[in-house]
C-alpha cells in the first residue's frame, strides 16, 4: 500500500543546509527520523505528511487527525508504518 500517514514534527536537527533537513516526527507514539527537505517551510508543532521516511507536505491538525483516524480504522497499521519506513528498524 502506498500512502502518506500524518505525523507532527516534534524536532528539527540542526543542519548546514535545508537540503539534507532531518527532524523528529511523531505518529501517535511511534518517533522516527524524516528527511524534511521537502518542506523547507516545517516548523517544530506542524503536522506532515510523510510518505518512505519523507515529509511530502504540510498539514494543519484537524486534517491529520482525520487522516489518522480513518488510517487506524482500517486494521492495516502494521503494514502502513512497514512501507513508511522500509529501511526502519
Amino acid at each position: 500500500m502506498c500512502l502518506a500517514i500524518p505525523g507532527k514534527i516534534l524536532e528539527i536537527e540542526n543542519q548546514i543546509e535545508n537540503v539534507f533537513q532531518v527532524g523528529k516526527v511523531s505518529f501517535s507514539g511511534v518517533t522516527k527520523k524524516v528527511n524534511l527537505s521537502l518542506v523547507p517551510e516545517a516548523q517544530v508543532g506542524d503536522h506532515v505528511l510523510v510518505h518512505v521516511g519523507v515529509a511530502v507536505s504540510v498539514i494543519d491538525e484537524e486534517e491529520a487527525k482525520k487522516t489518522l483516524k480513518f488510517l487506524q480504522g482500517t486494521d492495516d497499521m502494521d503494514e502502513l508504518f512497514n512501507d513508511l519506513f522500509l529501511d526502519a528498524k
